[in-house]
């Protein structure tokens, strides 16, 4: 693989003399604090001061399991454990052929229909009957809201690895009242250390950061556009980059998501 370009942030670090690595480096004068989930009211590209060189979508996906798990025999979701050692990954794209709701978008509003995280006005009851009763007479279960989605864990981790890190900084959702953490990403990896529910998982250096919002079912992962792509393309994120005008209800564009390919570049825009 080919050598990753710094980030602009990355670099303005290393001038400043508080890094003396540009790929690895670590500064108690971050204000990790400011990294948590950006406001909804502004463009996810211009969250964090217009830092990160680009901004992707990460869809979670749908849970596959074996036939015991399924709701119709087990009537209950299964848990960590189970979805770490039985489940499979289904993408939102076979989910929206399967169910006929036609795109990502459409997916992503019958999901916050279906746990009520949005006004009435923009509910769609209809295309969330329509997943859940897909969903009860198949063996999957749509991801949980608001997590790191256990299945793409070892993806997130697989960005700090790219980037040659060996520790990463957990900034909790509320950093004023709970610890921000440095946590071993071989620690997370062998499951020594209970990987983080929700919060942000950021690159000591701030060069890049995952970041997941308490009643969504994506991740953000923001960071030098090189270095997206290749945890992308090569972990097979489901997904998209956000445009300049892309805001955390992206589900209410009217053309809404297309179907995405393995080729982040050339990835069509919602």
């Amino acid at each position: 693989m080919a050598r990753l370009k710094p980030c602009p942030f990355k670099a303005t670090l290393y001038e400043q003399g508080i890094c003396s690595n540009v790929r690895l480096c670590y500064s108690d004068r971050v204000d990790y604090e400011r990294f948590v989930y950006p406001p909804y009211d502004a463009p996810l590209a211009e969250a964090y001061g217009g830092h990160f060189e680009s901004a992707y979508v990460i869809l979670h996906p749908f849970v596959g399991v074996p036939e015991p798990l399924a709701w119709k025999n087990a009537k209950q979701y299964p848990d960590d454990e189970q979805i770490l050692s039985r489940g499979v990954k289904v993408p939102w794209a076979q989910i929206a052929t399967q169910t006929g709701l036609s795109t990502c978008a459409k997916v992503n509003q019958a999901l916050l229909t279906s746990i009520g995280s949005i006004g009435e006005e923009l509910r769609d009851a209809p295309a969330s009957e329509t997943l859940a009763s897909f969903l009860q007479s198949d063996s999957i279960w749509m991801p949980t809201e608001g997590r790191f989605e256990p299945l793409l864990q070892e993806d997130f981790l697989n960005a700090f690895e790219t980037a040659g890190l060996d520790e990463l900084i957990f900034v909790p959702e509320f950093p004023h009242t709970d610890p921000i953490q440095r946590l071993s990403v071989s620690g997370l990896t062998n499951r020594q250390i209970l990987f983080p529910s929700r919060g942000t998982l950021a690159a000591p250096d701030a060069s890049f950061l995952l970041t997941v919002d308490w009643d969504s079912f994506f991740t953000l992962f923001y960071g030098p556009r090189e270095l997206v792509t290749e945890v992308a393309r090569r972990r097979n994120l489901e997904g998209f980059f956000a445009t300049p005008t892309t805001e955390h209800f992206w589900f209410n564009y009217s053309l809404g998501c297309c179907v995405v390919t393995l080729a982040p570049d050339g990835w069509p825009v919602c």
